[in-house]
C-alpha cells in the first residue's frame, strides 16, 4: 500500500482547528479506578504521565444540556 503524499488533495493532518467537545472520557486505572474528564487534551496529559498505572480509556457521550429557564 503507498501513502498519500503531502501535495495531494487528499491529504491532511487535521480536520478542524475548532475545539472538539462533543465527548467525555473516562480513565481507567488496572485498579479499576476512574476519571471522567471533558476534554482530550487532560486524557492525553494522564495517559502519557501515568500510562504504566492505567488500563484504557472510554469515550462517552458528552451530557445533554437540560436547556434553559431558571433552576
Amino acid at each position: 500500500m503507498e501513502l498519500i503524499k503531502p501535495e495531494d488533495a487528499q491529504y491532511f493532518t487535521e480536520t478542524s482547528v475548532e475545539l472538539y467537545d462533543r465527548h467525555h472520557y473516562r480513565v481507567v486505572s488496572k485498579t479499576g479506578d476512574t476519571v471522567i474528564v471533558d476534554n482530550w487534551a487532560d486524557v492525553n496529559m494522564i495517559w502519557w504521565n501515568k500510562k504504566a498505572l492505567l488500563s484504557h480509556v472510554d469515550v462517552l457521550d458528552k451530557p445533554k444540556s437540560k436547556g434553559g429557564g431558571f433552576v
